[in-house]
C-alpha cells in the first residue's frame, strides 16, 4: 500500500512539474507592446504604405519606451503612447476615426491600473481630441468607471482646466480615406461587415510593465464603419477590450467588439493565467484559436514578468513591442 501511494505521489508530482508553464526566471525592468488594429491586410499594402505603418508604430512605441526607461509609470506610458496613435490619421482612434451611420464620429477609450484594479472609460464622445486622457480622468477624478455620450462630454467640460483635454469639432476626426470607407458601406449595406471589420480597422492599444512592477493597459477606437448611432464596442468595456492586474497581465484587444464583449476576452486572459496556470502566450493562442471565431480580431498582452505576447486570427495586425533588454519588434502580418 505504501509503495502504491508513493508511486501515485511521484506520478502526480511529475505531471504537475511537466505541465508548469515556462516563465521568465526574473522580472524585466520594463516591457511595452502596442497595436494599431487587427483586420490589416499586409499583402494589399504597397511598400510606401507598409513603411508608413511601421514608422508610425515605431514613433508611438518609442514614446512609451522612453517613459518606462526613465522610470515613469506604466499608466503614463500607456496614456502617452495611445495619444500619439490617436493623433495619427492612419488609425481608427482620434484623428482618422471611422464614420457612424449618421456620418459622424463617436469615440471610445479605456485605461486600467493593474496595481489597484482602478479603471476609467468613456464611450460615444464626439469633441474630445484624445479620449484616452479623458478616460484616465474618469478613473482619477470620479468614483465611476464608465461615462458615455452627453455625460462624458459634460465631464470633459468640467475638466477644462486640464491641458490634456483638448476639444475639437467633430469634423476634426474625419479623413478622406474614412469617408470613402463609409460611403462604400452605405452604398453596399450587405457588404457592411466586410468593409467595416476588415478595412482599416485601426483600433489602437497599449500595454506596459514599469520598473515599479506595475502593469497598465489602454485601448482607444472610433468603432466600426457605418455603426449604428450609439453603438458601443469592447474598447471602453473593462474586462472585454481592456484589463490589467499586477498578479497576471495587462491586455488590450482589437477586432469586432461584440465578440470580445460576449467572451470577456481581456479578463479571460487573466483567468486562464490565474486559474489554469497558462502562460500569457498560451492564453492568447487559446483565445484567438479556440474561443474567437476566425477572422475576428487579436490582442496584445504583457505579463507581470515582462513576457510579451501578440496574436491575431486576422490576416494582419499592426503591432510593435520593446523591453529593457533592447529588443524591438514591429510586425504587420499575422
Amino acid at each position: 500500500m505504501f509503495f502504491r501511494l508513493l508511486f501515485a505521489w511521484m506520478l502526480v508530482t511529475v505531471t504537475l512539474t511537466t505541465n508548469l508553464p515556462a516563465q521568465r526566471p526574473e522580472k524585466l525592468d520594463y516591457a511595452i507592446a502596442i497595436h494599431g488594429g487587427a483586420g490589416l491586410e499586409p499583402d494589399k499594402l504597397n511598400a510606401d504604405q507598409k513603411q508608413a505603418q511601421e514608422a508610425a508604430l515605431r514613433k508611438a512605441l518609442d514614446v512609451g519606451r522612453r517613459i518606462l526607461a526613465d522610470g515613469g509609470t506604466a499608466l503614463d506610458a500607456v496614456e502617452q503612447t495611445i495619444r500619439v496613435l490617436e493623433d495619427d490619421p492612419l488609425y481608427n482612434a482620434g484623428k482618422g476615426a471611422v464614420f457612424n451611420s449618421a456620418g459622424e464620429h463617436e469615440l471610445d477609450a479605456s485605461i486600467m491600473d493593474g496595481a489597484n484594479l482602478q479603471a476609467g472609460a468613456v464611450a460615444g464622445v464626439t469633441t474630445v481630441k484624445n479620449p484616452i486622457s479623458l478616460a484616465r480622468l474618469v478613473m482619477t477624478e470620479t468614483r465611476h468607471v464608465l461615462l458615455q455620450g452627453g455625460g462624458a462630454e459634460k465631464f470633459a467640460d468640467e475638466m477644462h482646466d486640464q491641458p490634456q483635454i483638448a476639444r475639437v469639432p467633430n469634423e476634426y476626426f474625419s479623413t478622406e480615406a474614412r469617408r470613402q470607407d463609409w460611403q462604400a458601406a452605405v452604398e453596399k449595406e450587405k457588404e457592411r461587415q466586410k468593409q467595416a471589420n476588415k478595412n482599416r480597422m485601426g483600433t489602437v492599444g497599449c500595454v506596459a510593465l514599469d520598473k515599479h512592477g506595475n502593469l497598465a493597459a489602454g485601448t482607444s477606437t472610433g468603432g466600426l464603419t457605418n455603426k449604428k448611432w450609439g453603438r458601443v464596442g469592447d474598447s471602453p468595456i473593462i474586462g472585454a477590450g481592456t484589463y490589467a492586474n499586477n498578479e497576471t497581465c495587462a491586455v488590450s484587444c482589437t477586432g469586432t467588439g461584440e465578440y470580445f464583449i460576449r467572451n470577456c476576452i481581456a479578463f479571460h486572459v487573466h483567468a486562464l493565467m490565474a486559474y489554469q496556470g497558462k502562460t500569457v502566450d498560451e492564453a492568447l493562442v487559446y483565445l484567438t484559436e479556440k474561443v474567437l471565431e476566425p477572422d475576428i480580431g487579436g490582442l496584445i498582452a504583457v505579463d507581470h514578468l515582462g513576457n510579451i505576447s501578440m496574436h491575431t486570427n486576422t490576416p494582419g495586425m499592426a503591432r510593435a513591442a520593446a523591453d529593457s533588454t533592447g529588443k524591438v519588434e514591429v510586425k504587420l502580418a499575422r
